[in-house]
């Protein structure tokens, strides 16, 4: 069993009980009601209570017992190191397309740990395999109907999926499912079609077994995301992998709106979604926006670009002015995947008087692609690309190719060594309305 260790306190929100109590940043959570919370799971679940009795550690060490009294479900206003007090869940898999192994050696420790926790999934739609769960966390799934979780399928035949996950336990696939519709409990699935091995019939078959699980009130599947697979040059060589070529993209996108077409006779919906890339990499034009009906699998890429350009036209329309006062020229960076599909936001944007707006559309050969999404681009593509470039004042940079709450891109350097040695401004930027100010500002 993992150790857990005292839970800590990164953030206390102004105006909580946290705050009026003098929780500091630094202090940490050791129990609630005399149980250590595991996670973030059981600390909500703890919380829920309107009298708690807590134990604190402060920053120099002492133990402080704190009574509240509150109203139920009243949140305490903190936000903690990590999800996980007591570690990540390992991946006893190897999946010869996982993207930890197909990265360079001699990056920090952290890009090359594997994580397959269900915590992770419940609380923020990670995907995991369901090969590494131990009775115990099967017991806790079903006792705090941790629902709905994100499952890597890939294939349901269980001699392709042990051959994908290579592990004899991936076989369990479709027994597991069972075990969720038996507790009406939900899954959001996925596959990543790896050529020649679990395309075609695979596909076919795979989609089909996930849709006799969408049925009754609480459908055990809800979705399916259908992904190509991504890879990298750093790929192990023995990997059996194929890339996918436009010819492969056009095929899988014309199987599977086919199957999706008889799903949504069935069913009223599609069930199965293919994620954009495929479109991309097909050159073909992206489906309408009605076909993504309430955008299930949207963290899989499943029409985040659609979604992004009707965002975009609703919050333009109330924040873009007609003009600016003072002539401003920026420099957006973006993978070269949606170079095509963002020219209408390009457009708008270069439509206010005195603004002038320049897509940079890079593919990355930090990974050997030649198309490639946003979140992959690196700082050693925007070095090899924009050198010598006049930039204007300064990049606008998609928060998205960025580690997770760090400026730090995914080959280990930093926006600050980037925007010194480009000799520019780099303005990283999360959502619609930062990229709108940023520019007008």
């Amino acid at each position: 069993m993992s150790t857990i260790h005292p839970a800590q306190i990164t953030k206390v929100l102004p105006d909580s009980i946290a705050a009026e109590i003098g929780f500091e940043v630094g202090d940490a959570i050791v129990s609630i009601n005399s149980t250590q919370p595991r996670d973030l799971i059981d600390y909500q679940f703890l919380c829920a209570d309107e009298i708690l009795e807590l134990e604190v550690l402060d920053r120099s060490g002492t133990t402080h017992h704190i009574e509240i009294e509150k109203d139920y479900d009243q949140d305490l206003g903190l936000e903690f190191a990590t999800a996980l007090f007591d570690g990540l869940i390992q991946c006893n898999n190897r999946c010869p397309f996982c993207f930890i192994d197909q990265q360079p050696p001699g990056k920090r420790d952290s890009l090359y740990f594997k994580d397959d926790d269900y915590r992770l999934s419940f609380l923020y739609g990670s995907y995991l395999t369901l090969t590494n769960l131990s009775e115990r966390e099967w017991q806790r799934i079903e006792q705090m109907r941790l629902s709905p979780l994100f499952v890597s399928v890939h294939a349901t035949e269980p001699e392709i999926r042990i051959r994908l996950l290579k592990n004899q336990r991936a076989g369990k696939i479709l027994k597991q499912i069972k075990w969720f519709q038996d507790r009406r409990l939900q899954i959001h699935a996925q596959v990543v079609v790896c050529p020649g091995i679990n395309d075609g019939q695979h596909l076919e078959q795979t989609l089909k077994d996930l849709a006799s699980f969408h049925t009754g009130e609480i459908p055990a599947v809800a979705s399916v995301a259908v992904v190509p697979v991504g890879l990298t040059r750093f790929r192990p060589q023995e990997d059996e992998l194929i890339p996918v070529t436009r010819e492969k993209a056009q095929e899988v996108i014309s199987q599977v709106q086919t199957i999706s077409q008889k799903f949504r006779q069935k069913f009223g919906s599609g069930f199965a979604w293919l994620a954009d890339e495929w479109f991309l990499i097909a050159g073909e034009e992206l489906p309408s926006e009605a076909e993504y009906e309430e955008y299930p699998q949207i963290d899989n890429g499943v029409g985040s670009i659609r979604l992004f350009i009707k965002q975009f036209t609703s919050t333009a329309a109330e924040l873009l002015p007609p003009k600016i006062d003072q002539p401003q020229k920026l420099t957006w960076v973006v993978g070269n995947a949606v170079e095509k599909a963002f020219q209408p936001i390009l457009k708008q944007l270069n439509a206010v008087e005195n603004l002038e707006i320049n897509m940079q559309a890079l593919s990355s050969n930090y990974w050997g692609q030649k198309i490639s999404v946003t979140g992959l681009i690196t700082g050693h593509d925007l070095l090899l690309n924009l050198q010598d470039q006049d930039l204007g004042k300064g990049i606008l940079l998609p928060q998205i190719m960025l580690k997770h709450g760090e400026l730090v891109f995914l080959d280990d350097m930093t926006v600050a060594e980037v925007a010194t040695k480009l000799n520019t401004k780099i303005f990283p930027i999360s959502g619609i309305e930062e990229l709108i100010n940023t520019c007008i500002s």
